[in-house]
């Protein structure tokens, strides 16, 4: 019993150091609005808060349909259906998470813009003048919104394909034995039993919506986020920009509030006796045409497209990739990326599983609370650890220069590890959601069976849940890598003297108008971000094929 008690505490201690660390820049930030007063926030209300309100409102929305519609459209397509193609889509489709957005919204500017190649080509052909035609604006809201929903499908895509690969076929039989066609069958059954994983996916996409700085700043669009950098960097107004972050945070709990209570009383475990592996629909004619443009167009606008384009671009540069300069920025963002991704998951594991094992209302509240960063910008993350760690690096420089004469200087403000808090703040959602959901497959009862057995929290975590759930910690680490990789803002505020990545780099180069330089290093986060999606993919398929055997194999024992 104490040995237990005291797993209990150990693993309990990890969890709140964890949502320590989550919670640390937001307390700055609320406070910081607190200082603020009333006249600010009504100052904002009656000039630029509509605006902002209306313009993001608009965005979620549009992103939030979009990638649910192509997510779980394309994952069940890919999953349940047959037709040519198919193999090489359900991998493609994932591709366009390597996607920046940013970068993006480069790419497609330099093509669709006024001086690019699609209007000059149409002015060409027709013989029209400047003020000939009309052609649609990309910087604007709905260039925004489309730049967005490409490269965030697949947050959706990946999460519904996995719980539709794991699902078993019986409900579905039922349904057409009860006279449902293959698509009534889809929409009244597998639909609704992946619904948490497309609804966990959908959250991720609208909190990095909201968070988004770098398209929406480029294209021009004001919403909250290009707000708090206009007010806290342009205008040098911390109340403004921390009240208009705290409106932010608002939204983003509301979002997470709503989808935990649309789907908590939707957990499902696969409790009958037998379970029947899908037999995929095999398309011909018209609806297997119709299957493949609805899975090709997003990876095309997405993924080839861009990648055509930056390539372009960067061939009439000039600039080589395998350079001393590239390497070091190769090297840093690698580096940052990694230490990043593994800090992240652990401190996922260590939160889930003790709300998990644990679910009382502070364990639960500390999980809801640590994933809130995601709808941050990642600008307020860094400010809002740049102000009490700054102040513990002053504390600590007076004390050892009065005792000991020594300058210390900067200690954590001047290093890397300050970046990799903000990354663990802002990405610790993407974590929590990869991981809770892996968690939900698990029947309760297991945990209980373990109990009796003796075993403690971290011995049950470290024999039975992690192997269990190694797909999705490698998915969370994966995932968290990548997202890493194509962060901007924090890096932009926090990174040492002289320590550039390759995001900060094209960063540079882009705000110059020096897209064809700037189409460099985006290539190279491209590429790199493409390895553990497609390992990320290939892992998914993998384990649920080797699942849907192993619970044959055990419905197969249990009617001997």
């Amino acid at each position: 019993m104490g040995r237990r008690y005291s797993s209990s505490r150990r693993l309990g201690a990890l969890a709140w150091l964890a949502a320590g660390l989550c919670i640390l820049p937001m307390a700055a930030v609320v406070l910081a609005a607190l200082t603020g007063g009333l006249e600010t926030l009504t100052r904002l209300g009656e000039t630029v808060l509509p605006r902002y309100a209306a313009t993001t409102g608009i965005l979620i929305l549009v992103v939030g349909l979009g990638t649910a519609i192509i997510g779980s459209g394309t994952a069940w397509l890919v999953t349940a259906t047959r037709f040519p193609g198919r193999r090489v889509l359900e991998i493609a489709l994932a591709l366009p998470l390597a996607f920046p957005a940013y970068v993006l919204a480069y790419a497609y500017t330099d093509f669709l813009d006024h001086p690019g190649w699609v209007q000059t080509t149409l002015r060409d052909v027709m013989g029209w003048g400047p003020r000939d035609y009309w052609f649609p604006e990309i910087r604007s809201l709905g260039g925004a919104a489309a730049m967005l929903t490409l490269v965030l499908y697949p947050y959706v895509y990946l999460l519904a394909r996995a719980a539709f690969l794991q699902q078993s076929a019986t409900a579905y039989i039922a349904a057409r034995t009860l006279g449902r066609g293959p698509w009534g069958a889809f929409y009244h059954v597998s639909l609704p039993i992946a619904r948490p994983a497309i609804a966990g996916g959908v959250l991720l996409a609208l909190m990095e919506t909201l968070a988004d700085y770098g398209t929406v700043a480029y294209f021009g669009v004001q919403t909250f986020a290009t707000g708090i950098y206009v007010s806290w960097f342009g205008l040098f107004d911390r109340a403004g920009a921390a009240q208009l972050a705290l409106c932010l945070l608002v939204v983003a709990l509301a979002l997470a509030m709503l989808e935990r209570s649309q789907r908590k009383h939707l957990r499902h475990h696969d409790a009958g006796r037998r379970f029947e592996r899908m037999e995929p629909i095999t398309l011909t004619g018209r609806h297997a045409v119709g299957a493949f443009v609805f899975c090709a167009l997003p990876v095309l606008l997405g993924f080839l497209l861009p990648t055509i384009l930056l390539i372009t671009l960067g061939w009439d540069s000039g600039e080589l990739l395998f350079t001393p300069r590239y390497l070091a920025f190769l090297q840093n963002s690698v580096t940052l990326a990694s230490i990043a991704a593994i800090l992240t998951v652990a401190a996922a594991v260590f939160l889930g599983s003790n709300a998990r094992l644990h679910p009382t209302p502070s364990a639960k509240a500390t999980t809801r609370v640590a994933g809130i960063g995601y709808a941050v910008p990642g600008g307020v993350i860094a400010v809002g650890l740049l102000f009490p760690f700054a102040a513990l690096d002053n504390a600590i420089d007076r004390m050892m220069e009065a005792s000991f004469g020594i300058d210390t200087g900067l200690l954590i403000t001047g290093s890397i590890w300050l970046m990799i808090v903000a990354y663990m703040v802002r990405f610790m959602a993407v974590a929590l959601n990869t991981y809770d959901s892996g968690l939900a497959t698990i029947n309760p009862n297991v945990d209980a069976v373990a109990r009796t057995l003796g075993q403690s929290p971290i011995p049950m975590l470290r024999r039975i849940h992690l192997p269990v759930l190694r797909p999705a910690v490698l998915t969370a680490l994966l995932i968290v890598f990548v997202d890493v990789m194509k962060e901007l803002p924090a890096t932009l505020i926090l990174r040492p003297f002289n320590y550039d990545t390759l995001a900060v780099q094209a960063h540079r180069l882009a705000s110059d108008e020096r897209l064809h330089e700037a189409a460099v290093p985006s290539l190279v986060i491209v590429a790199v971000g493409l390895i553990p999606v497609t390992l990320l993919c290939w892992s998914i398929g993998r384990d649920a094929r080797v699942g849907r055997a192993a619970r044959r194999t055990g419905s197969g024992q249990l009617e001997a």
